[in-house]
This record gives structure tokens, C-alpha cells and sequence, in this order.
């Protein structure tokens, strides 16, 4: 799939049923294409700008956890669908310190960890709510000063560090790929992930598990999955177009 393909949108029940059965097959026929078991894929539908009400039918439909890029969008959905069981929210976005306090209060789930001072203070509010968070540390491996996550060779001294966090369960490595047209661009940054996972697990420090490979999105997710994602984030394949572009949701870094 072109990673500039529109989207119709999903309104009913049946269009999301029809959207995640459409999004799962791809995920096996990726799998089968280089022998892995497609239950070895986890699918997060990212429901960025999806209003509460087609949330309780991707529910209806299946749906058991949602991720989000902006904090106070899902702290709102979070408190809306309260009543829904074992929905689980992850926020995969760029987070401020000063909004660990809103991510310590409900999700499941951080996927953007990229600085000691986020650590700091999101293990801070975590031990003051009593709660413990999974967290996948985010890796810029595009290389563009566009993109949020650290420099690959900055990680391993950051995982060494993490263990000092105690509320924080590090679980894996996340990363957004170059938005092009051509495959092996984008191929050459998840690619660079796996390889990069693979070599830090030989000495990963106690309490750090490198299980998770989170990359892959609508437009490029078959590509992450043939190159070891554990977790695809898709959006507009499930949901259909947004209306604002995806710099609305991944801010430019402060120069």
C-alpha cells in the first residue's frame, strides 16, 4: 500500500469489522511471506480524532486497545469509555514532562520514551498514583531532525539508566519510518530497528526486555512486519482518512 493512499471512512459496525478483517489478513500474508506466525503481531488501532461514538463500535468490533499521539485527547476517551472493560490505552506520541501526570493516570502503555527527564518524571507520578507503566523507548531511525526519538547510538547507555525507574517496565523499541514512496527507504529504518534491538538484547541490564518492535503504520505496516515488528500502529486503514495531515500529530523537535 502506498503510503499516500486515502482512506474511505469507517461509520458502521460492519465497516470496521470489514477495515480490522482487511488489516489482519495483510498482517498474515506479510507473515507467510517470511515464516512467522502472524499471533507473534500485535495490532494497535490508533484512533487519533475518532469521536467516542465510532470508539464504541471498533469496540463492538473487537477492539481492546487504542493508541493515541496527543495525551489530553486520550485522557478525555479514556474518561468518556471508562465503562467499557479491559480497554487499554497506549499513547504513542511526543510527550512534554509536564504532562506525565495525565499519562501516570491512565494508560496502559508508553511508547515514546526518549529522555531521562521524561523518565524521571513520568516513574515520579507513577509511584504516586501506585501504578507501573510499559514503556518502548523511541528510536530515530530515519535520521531526520524532523522526527522525535534518539539517535541509535545514544541507546544503549539509555537503557542502562532505566532500571533506576522502577514503575516503568521497558518492553521493546519504537520507531517511525521515513515517509516515502520507495519501499527500501523505508524497509532500511525498520530494518535498522531489528538490527539494532537484536544487539542490545545480548547485554540488556536486569529488568529490561527488548521483546516489543513497535513500527509500521497504515501506509508501511506490511513492510515493519516482514522486517520483525511485534506491534503495527495503524490508524486510517481501520478508521479511514483524518482530515488534518500526520505533522498535526508528530510535532516538529524544538531546534
Amino acid at each position: 500500500m502506498h503510503p499516500f493512499t486515502s482512506y474511505p471512512t469507517a461509520t458502521s459496525l460492519d465497516d470496521l469489522r470489514h477495515n480490522l478483517d482487511a488489516v489482519r489478513g495483510r498482517i498474515a500474508a506479510a507473515c507467510g511471506r517470511v515464516g512467522r506466525d502472524p499471533a507473534g503481531v500485535r495490532l494497535l488501532p490508533v484512533s487519533k480524532t475518532v469521536d467516542e461514538a465510532r470508539l464504541c463500535l471498533a469496540y463492538a468490533a473487537g477492539c481492546r486497545e487504542l493508541g493515541e499521539n496527543k495525551v489530553q485527547e486520550a485522557q478525555r476517551k479514556a474518561e468518556a469509555l471508562a465503562d467499557l472493560p479491559d480497554l487499554r490505552w497506549s499513547v504513542i506520541g511526543h510527550l512534554q514532562t509536564n504532562k506525565a501526570r495525565l499519562v501516570a493516570r491512565f494508560a496502559s502503555e508508553f511508547q515514546a520514551l526518549d529522555s531521562l527527564r521524561l523518565a524521571e518524571a513520568l516513574d515520579r507520578r507513577l509511584q504516586a498514583e501506585g501504578r507501573a507503566l510499559d514503556v518502548l523507548v523511541q528510536v530515530n531511525t530515519s535520521g531526520e531532525a524532523s522526527k522525535y526519538g534518539l539517535h541509535p547510538d545514544e541507546v544503549p547507555a539509555f537503557l542502562h539508566v532505566l532500571p533506576t525507574f522502577s514503575a516503568l517496565r521497558v518492553r521493546g523499541l519504537m520507531t517511525l519510518a521515513l515517509l516515502s514512496g520507495d519501499p527500501a527507504w523505508v524497509r532500511q529504518c525498520f530494518a535498522r530497528l531489528r538490527t539494532l534491538r537484536d544487539r542490545l538484547r545480548q547485554d540488556a541490564a536486569p529488568g529490561i526486555a527488548l521483546d516489543e518492535l513497535s513500527m509500521g503504520m497504515s501506509g508501511d505496516f506490511e513492510i515493519a512486519v516482514e522486517e520483525g515488528a511485534t506491534v503495527v500502529r495503524v490508524g486510517q486503514a481501520i478508521f479511514g482518512a483524518r482530515a488534518l495531515p500526520d505533522s498535526h500529530y508528530w510535532p516538529t523537535p524544538a531546534a
